[in-house]
């Protein structure tokens, strides 16, 4: 009787261990997992009204959510492509027009041997309020 006594023990305190190890990866998981958006959807949540707002909003994901530190013409019109919408006839005239809003700038260098072009902060901004003018704070 001691011996089951001993056997029950040691086998009550091997599942009081694998509990506790369960608990603990359990606790260690992230509380949501995220799915990654696609560039499509992002467009359709974001609801971009035109191409040069489409722009924008292709140049904001591929840094924002696919970690490019810049992105070139052909990396825009690959993404209207990848979006399934109509690529632009002037796609270079699209990030013109987002430079002279200040929403984009020239990146440093060349990306693949191309000129490579950056988000500003307000272009970010403005892509995150999904499109709409922003009121700037006032100086004090």
């Amino acid at each position: 009787m001691a011996e089951d006594i001993a056997l029950m023990k040691r086998r009550l305190d091997d599942l009081e261990n694998r509990i506790v190890k369960i608990e603990g990866l359990l606790l260690s998981k992230p509380k949501s997992i995220e799915k990654k958006v696609s560039l499509k959807e992002f467009i359709l949540q974001k609801n971009p009204r035109n191409d040069v707002e489409k722009t924008l909003a292709i140049a904001y994901y591929y840094e924002n959510c696919e970690g490019f530190s810049s992105c070139n013409k052909l990396d825009i019109q690959k993404g209207f492509r990848d979006a399934r919408e109509s690529v632009p006839t002037n796609v270079g005239d699209k990030i013109q027009k987002n430079i002279a809003k200040g929403h984009m700038m020239d990146a440093k260098g060349e990306k693949d041997g191309h000129k490579a072009y950056v988000l500003t902060n307000s272009g970010e901004r403005f892509v995150e309020d999904n499109f709409r003018k922003v009121a700037k704070p006032t100086e004090e």
